[in-house]
């Protein structure tokens, strides 16, 4: 038997994709990033994968998602080492599903991009604007140094759904009552974060109309 992640998000998350999906599904409902009784079908993180728990990104990612035939090619928005996802499935009704998951609010103030290359960085640049224009048409926020980790997340739902029409759903998963890093966070608490997480980028408190997805799941319950 492999072992799991030893301690947050990926850890809480290997253990719902593989041991306990129904509970993720749940949570995934009441957030309503997917409809009642939907399901979906984990690509990954995978214990059978190999290697195991598998993580995507660029097209490795887009294939585990089943998308196909991009009208506007990934290469053209994003340079390649893009962003790992941390978990990918496929809903019953063939949406694909990318997940950013969080186990403590520290994590989520992620440093600016890393890009040297001067054609990444200008290609990255590019690209948050076209999303920032299209979430927040009043932002002048540079996303690409404030929670860049987030914004390269909407740039991505952005792209899959804007530029190439496919029903992509993106959900930033938070956990819940987390202690192994002496810092559990409530969902009131995450709520916090994410305030200010969308004030300063400059985008709506409700992103649901982009289908975007805030889901909290406890870890008490992962146990």
């Amino acid at each position: 038997m492999v072992d799991f992640a030893e301690r947050g998000s990926q850890k809480w998350l290997q253990i719902a994709v593989n041991d306990k999906p129904e509970l993720l599904s749940a949570a995934l409902r009441r957030s309503g990033a997917l409809s009642d009784r939907e399901d979906v079908a984990w690509k990954s993180p995978l214990r059978s994968a190999r290697p195991p728990f598998a993580e995507f990104c660029d097209s490795r990612a887009l294939a585990a998602a089943q998308i196909v035939g991009l009208r506007t090619p990934l290469k053209k928005f994003w340079p390649s080492r893009g962003p790992v996802w941390d978990a990918i499935g496929v809903t019953a009704n063939g949406d694909p599903l990318f997940i950013e998951a969080k186990a403590h609010i520290s994590e989520a103030a992620s440093p600016a991009t890393q890009a040297v290359a001067p054609a990444s960085k200008e290609l990255i640049q590019k690209s948050l604007i076209a999303a920032r224009c299209h979430f927040a048409r009043r932002s002048k926020c540079d996303w690409s140094r404030n929670f860049y980790q987030y914004s390269n997340r909407l740039a991505y739902q952005y792209f899959l759904r804007e530029l190439n029409n496919v029903t992509s759903r993106l959900v930033f998963l938070y956990f819940l009552n987390d202690e192994s890093l002496n810092q559990p966070a409530t969902e009131e608490e995450w709520r916090g974060a994410i305030r200010l997480i969308h004030s300063v980028l400059g985008i709506p408190p409700d992103l649901k109309s982009h289908y975007i997805f805030e889901t909290f799941v406890d870890v008490r319950s992962l146990v």
